[in-house]
């Protein structure tokens, strides 16, 4: 049986090794034999390269190991390196990690390890190994092989973060609350890694359990109560090596809190509250506070009050920011009817929010009674009305229009002063009595309602109130009625009883008019028809109309409204003459002078634009005035050469005396003192810089000596063109180097002019012409 288990064997691994020679031989790029099988025995193909073919190993070692942390002061020895071969070795050599430095080989092949290890840095090692003969010839090639770092219990567990956990109160029983764990870097796949978990006597282990595998912590009652006690602290214990006396372990604190669920009532903490409240107390204002006790949280409190009694009107409970109850008035309260108020609060829960029966079901108070004691005030006067409504007569004296009255709500009952606040209020009030009357006449159509506030005052307090009043005047019969009607014309060919115009009136009154229509006069060629309906006609009564008749048609219209007293008014209407054709339509018409009355407001108006102008022709006259006297004031002052200055428009020669005052010139002082200012200080001649030869002087002033000499040369120079104004050329530098532009430098020799046309432009130019023409003698003596 053995021989039969071993061919067998043989003929299996025959095969095996063969196809690994093929597949190394494959993966290597080398050539690979194409092999038949013939029976268990397999047939290489010769072919012409040479074969190469896998040796096979006789490496024999067991599976080597090492111990974590073991102390290597000394190398100790793992296992050996052998092989199958019968052969002197002489020599091994190791390769990979940590070879020749953590492990070592000697001429025996003995495997030594030079150093401690520790399993969690590294716990494999992969290394190969070679075996030489003493000719330094490989025996055996590089084997792979692995040294393993076995584990010891050398770390203990660690719990990597804080747990806290929360439950809320009254939760069922296995409720999960937290799952806590611990990591420990032992080999998880040996004891030494392997934990458990517990609670310890150090924590409250009266509510809470923990898996001892999993790590999570549970509820192990459901009789939780947040009031009596909000927050349990449990010590978690993780032990490795299976939880054994002998492993290591780590400890924690987990911190539970409960969460609060409504399962408390609330409470009244008194079964009665007193309180005071003054009787002038605002309304939907706090009278006080009905305090409540819930030990539920805030959040959980829902209370509900009523007030069992016919009081709700007056009072009323809201909730508070603390869920309490605030006690409001609703009603305004008063000393002297009522001074005092005794009724029943009752409060009680939500219950669509009360998950569970409430704790406190037999011991809240639920019921409170409520005290309140009205405190006297000195109030300010009360009307008898929030508002007054009187009616007035227009155009009429009233003294008893109606009466405002107030008191004094205390017992007291002081007395009580009126006014109105209003000054220019057309009505007055008794200040003792409250009786209003009027202080000058109304007009409803100036303004239909007068309103006004009337104070009442306490005396001598001097509390006040104020109350609104309404003055409604009425209308009554006063104004006239006013016509109205269109343009109305009459054609030449009118008969009698045409219809020529229609009649209609309006009346500002408030009542309603019946207007009548009717002639103010006797008219001998129209009627007025009236219908009874507000409106007539105006007919023809007799003809004939011609354009050519130089008088003017008008009718008096009487109109009366009917009212009490009936008012009337007589209006003149014009009527226009003109020529129509067959449709009456007037192609022609003669105009009529339309006599209107002119009501008051348009002849004040008339008045005030007449009065408007008046006072802008007042202020014209003023202005001119003020202006001519200031020019004057500067005629004498000496200011000269500002006439000359402006003075631009072409003059008539020396008869012209309207642009300027040549007398004024010729009464220079020989002192200059025209030249001066008002001051009377010197100032420098205003023509210093002009440069003439010297000629013989009229006076020292430079002024009025410059203007003789030339007013000399331009009665001479005839060649030469006129000085037109001082101020252009009185001011050239003599610096300039495009010289003189003045007709005052130019030169009567060089001139070739001829003025004698002049005196064939008639009389107009005879002082031109005789100024610029040539004069014989004197000409000549000049020059």
């Amino acid at each position: 049986m053995m021989a039969w288990l071993q061919l067998w064997t043989m003929g299996l691994l025959a095969p095996m090794a063969l196809s690994i020679s093929l597949i190394i031989a494959e993966d290597s790029g080398l050539p690979v034999v194409e092999a038949e099988k013939r029976g268990p025995v397999e047939i290489v193909k010769k072919e012409s390269h040479p074969v190469l073919l896998r040796q096979k190993r006789e490496w024999i070692w067991n599976s080597l190991y090492v111990e974590e942390e073991k102390p290597a002061p000394i190398a100790y020895k793992i296992g050996q390196l052998k092989s199958s071969q019968a052969v002197d070795v002489k020599r091994f050599k190791i390769e990979g990690e940590g070879a020749n430095t953590i492990f070592t080989v000697d001429q025996k092949g003995d495997l030594f390890v030079t150093k401690s290890l520790d399993r969690e840095e590294k716990n494999l090692y992969h290394l190969t190994a070679r075996m030489f003969d003493g000719k330094n010839k490989v025996i055996e090639d590089s084997g792979d092989f692995v040294v393993q770092v076995t584990d010891i219990n050398d770390n203990s567990p660690v719990f990597p973060k804080t747990y806290n956990g929360s439950i809320t109160e009254r939760s069922p029983m296995a409720t999960k609350v937290v799952e806590v764990r611990a990591t420990d870097a032992d080999d998880p796949t040996t004891a030494n890694g392997e934990l458990r978990y517990s609670l310890t006597q150090d924590g409250d282990l009266s509510a809470f359990e923990i898996d001892s595998i999993t790590g999570v912590i549970s509820c192990k009652i459901n009789t939780l109560d947040r009031e009596t006690k909000s927050q349990y602290v449990v010590v978690v214990k993780a032990q490795d090596m299976r939880g054994m006396a002998s492993g290591s372990t780590a400890t924690t604190s987990v911190t539970i809190a409960i969460a609060d669920t409504n399962d408390n009532i609330a409470s009244f903490t008194r079964k009665a509250y007193e309180l005071q409240v003054p009787e002038d107390h605002k309304l939907n204002e706090k009278i006080g506070t009905l305090e409540l006790e819930d030990r539920d949280q805030i959040q959980n409190k829902e209370p509900i009050f009523a007030i069992l009694s016919e009081n709700s009107k007056i009072f009323n409970i809201e909730l508070s920011p603390n869920k309490d109850g605030n006690l409001m008035l609703k009603q305004a309260l008063d000393f002297e009817a009522v001074n005092n108020y005794t009724f029943t609060v009752q409060v009680r829960e939500n219950l669509r929010n009360l998950r569970f029966p409430a704790d406190n079901v037999n011991s809240a108070v639920t019921t409170a009674q409520v005290n309140i004691k009205v405190l006297d005030v000195d109030e300010p006067p009360v009307f008898s009305q929030p508002t007054y409504t009187f009616n007035v007569l227009e155009e009429r004296i009233v003294q008893n229009i109606g009466k405002v009255t107030a008191k004094d709500p205390d017992r007291a009952n002081k007395k009580i002063r009126y006014s109105i606040l209003d000054k220019d209020c057309p009505i007055s009030i008794h200040p003792f009595t409250g009786q209003l009357s009027t202080l000058r006449i109304l007009d409803r159509e100036l303004e239909a309602t007068h309103m006004f506030q009337v104070k009442a005052e306490e005396e001598p307090s001097g509390l006040e109130s104020f109350v609104k009043v309404h003055i409604i005047v009425q209308d009554i019969n006063d104004n006239k009625p006013e016509l109205v009607v269109d343009e109305i014309f009459v054609c030449e060919n009118d008969v009698t009883d045409t219809v020529i115009g229609t009649l209609r009136a309006t009346d500002k009154d408030d009542q309603q008019a019946s207007f009548s229509f009717s002639l103010g006069t006797e008219s001998a060629n129209f009627s007025i028809k009236d219908y009874g309906n507000n409106t007539a006609d105006i007919m023809v009564k007799q003809g004939p109309f011609s354009l050519d008749d130089p008088k003017d048609y008008n009718v008096a219209v009487n109109i009366s409204d009917g009212g009490q007293p009936i008012q009337s008014k007589i209006t003149k209407l014009a009527i226009m003459s003109c020529r129509c054709d067959a449709r009456r339509f007037p192609t022609h018409c003669k105009a009529s002078a339309r006599r209107m009355s002119v009501s008051v407001h348009a002849l004040i108006a008339i008045l005030l634009c007449i009065l408007t102008i008046l006072v802008i022709v007042i202020l014209f006259v003023m202005r001119k005035r003020y202006q001519k006297d200031s020019l004057a004031s500067m005629k004498n002052s000496g200011e000269i050469h500002e006439q000359l200055v402006t003075y631009d428009e072409e003059g008539g020669g020396e008869m012209d005396t309207n642009g300027y005052d040549v007398s004024i010139l010729t009464s220079a002082c020989h002192d200059g003192s025209l030249l001066r200012h008002p001051d009377h200080h010197p100032r420098p001649p205003l023509y210093a810089m002009v440069q003439k030869p010297p000629q013989p002087t009229a006076c020292k002033g430079d002024m009025a000596a410059m203007i003789e000499v030339k007013k000399d040369e331009a009665d001479h120079d005839r060649d030469g063109f006129p000085y037109d104004t001082l101020h252009i050329y009185g001011y050239e530098g003599p610096e300039s180097l495009a010289g003189s532009l003045s007709s005052l430098e130019s030169s009567s020799s060089a001139s070739n002019l001829d003025y004698d046309f002049l005196n064939d432009w008639g009389p107009r130019f005879r002082t031109l012409a005789e100024l610029y023409g040539v004069d014989g003698p004197n000409y000549h003596n000049q020059y």
